[in-house]
């Protein structure tokens, strides 16, 4: 028996479905073709991220000081005492301008800030709205923003009569309660800022697992800059401010601890190859870090130097020279080169050069010693290692203080000797000597100690609050649009399911 063959008859009505979903797989192409083309930011950049948390702040409406932030409740601050994984971009360049830069939000709704890592400056402050000649794009064209306490539920101006401003002796001849708290911040370029104190609101990541964090915030009162001069000013290298990782109870690190968010102490590591790096507060385990004590009373990062050795042989100073009058050699993230005294740094470079008899030595911008050299730095120039309190050493290679300028290579360490005679005997190591090494801040134990460390891979931090141990990786922050196709992705699948609910796929 044979089977009945059965053709079913298309209705006008299905026919017209039919073509409403081919029209509607039509209407996917362009969105395709724009994503392809424009790819997907991820939140965070610029001017901020669109997501606006409601920020209820526990001293809203009182005078929140330092000594206020000290008696914090602290169970409540137990909660927070985790890892702290701060953002990280730019690269230091001997040539210019040796720009670290972290990322952190300011305000509620919270803002995106560009600021300059700088361990060398006690204050954070973020360009502010009354500021008419700062740039609006800076470094690599990322689009900076100024900060108005006005525009944020969370921020307010800091009174000369609040204890933070009676500590760090801020407010200048005149200032009375009413008045703000204003500051002026110079640095050893000669640039400055100038601007009042406020407190508001700030947003970093707690690292809650391996290479994970969550959002979290702390309040802490940062300058609001209302006139830069110098490097600070309009230029190609212009971020949004300064993140100050001093020592003293302004620097945001001290504030945060002092409300128990944070343990006191922090890690660097600034990747000199790729760019970016390494930028952490918590507890490193590992890799694990040999240290220095610091030098007491001392405002910035102070440590003994006892010697310096080129290849084998090392300088032929006493050790009361490398003391600098017992201040030791400054330690600061936010200084691009090296500077020695000149009793050090003449013997240095001479017995650096002595490795290459036949080169002609030109001086450039009154400040480089430079040659002509087309070999290798590493195979024709020492290695020089300094040495510190603890037998801790700092090796320092050709291809880190020897850079390439103006078709010249040219020394990057530097004679202090040259400045204004206040610094004369100033030994102060920047990133010159910092790159490439994982350098670690315990001010809980007032000491500071590095390795050398490839700063592309990642270090471990330990959780305070569980015990566990969290992977930390590096950042490469840019101004540009981070590709991200899980974001096209979740895009695509709910505009599918959009269209399957209403029956139209």
């Amino acid at each position: 028996m044979r089977q009945s063959s059965f053709r079913r008859t298309t209705s006008a009505a299905e026919i017209q479905k039919m073509e409403s979903r081919f029209h509607s797989l039509l209407l996917l192409l362009p969105l395709l073709t724009f994503l392809s083309l424009n790819p997907v930011c991820e939140s965070g950049g610029g001017g901020g991220g669109t997501g606006v948390i409601k920020v209820n702040y526990k001293f809203a409406g009182s005078d929140a000081s330092l000594s206020a932030l000290r008696a914090h409740d602290d169970v409540r601050h137990l909660s927070n005492l985790a890892g702290v994984d701060l953002p990280l971009g730019g690269t230091g360049r001997a040539d210019g301008s040796g720009l670290y830069y972290a990322k952190i939000g300011i305000g509620t709704p919270s803002k995106d800030y560009y600021v300059q890592v700088d361990t060398g400056s006690d204050i954070t402050w973020v360009n502010c709205i009354q500021c008419r000649q700062c740039p609006r794009r800076g470094y690599h064209g990322i689009e900076l923003t100024l900060y108005d306490p006005k525009d944020s539920l969370t921020g307010k101006f800091v009174s000369c009569d609040q204890d933070f401003c009676k500590e760090i002796g801020g407010g200048l001849a005149g200032c009375n309660a009413n008045s703000s708290c204003l500051y002026t911040e110079s640095y050893r370029d000669g640039s400055y800022t100038i601007g009042y104190f406020v407190e508001d609101v700030v947003q970093y990541d707690r690292v809650s697992g391996d290479l994970q964090t969550k959002s979290t915030n702390g309040s802490v009162i940062f300058g609001c800059g209302a006139q830069q001069s110098g490097d600070l000013g309009p230029s190609d290298d212009a971020l949004d401010g300064i993140l100050g990782f001093g020592k003293s109870n302004s620097s945001m690190l001290s504030q945060l601890a002092s409300s128990g968010r944070v343990k006191k102490m922090f890690a660097h590591c600034l990747d000199g190859v790729n760019g970016g790096g390494i930028f952490a507060i918590g507890h490193v385990v590992q890799p694990q870090v040999n240290t220095t004590p610091l030098v007491p009373n001392q405002p910035h990062y102070n440590v003994n130097m006892t010697a310096i050795q080129v290849g084998h042989d090392y300088l032929n100073l006493t050790a009361d020279i490398y003391m600098g009058d017992k201040k030791g050699a400054i330690i600061d993230s936010g200084t691009t080169l090296a500077y020695l005294p000149q009793v050090i740094y003449d013997p240095l470079v001479k017995k650096i050069l002595s490795w290459q008899m036949d080169l002609k030595l030109q001086l450039l911008h009154d400040q480089y010693t430079c040659f002509d050299f087309s070999g290798s730095v590493d195979d024709g120039f020492p290695t020089v290692t300094l040495h510190f309190q603890n037998s801790l050493t700092l090796k320092v290679y050709p291809h880190e203080y020897i850079f390439p300028f103006e078709d010249l290579m040219c020394i990057g360490w530097q004679n202090s000797g040259l400045e204004s005679q206040d610094k004369r005997n100033i030994t102060l190591l920047g990133d010159l000597v910092l790159s490439n090494k994982l350098i670690l801040y315990d001010l809980e134990k007032q000491a500071i100690g590095w390795t050398e460390y490839n700063c592309s891979s990642s270090i471990q931090i330990k959780d305070e609050i569980t015990g566990s141990v969290h992977l930390v990786g590096p950042h490469t922050l840019s101004g540009g649009c981070n590709f991200n196709p899980h974001v096209i992705f979740l895009l695509l699948m709910a505009l599918l399911h959009g269209l399957i609910v209403a029956g139209i796929l």
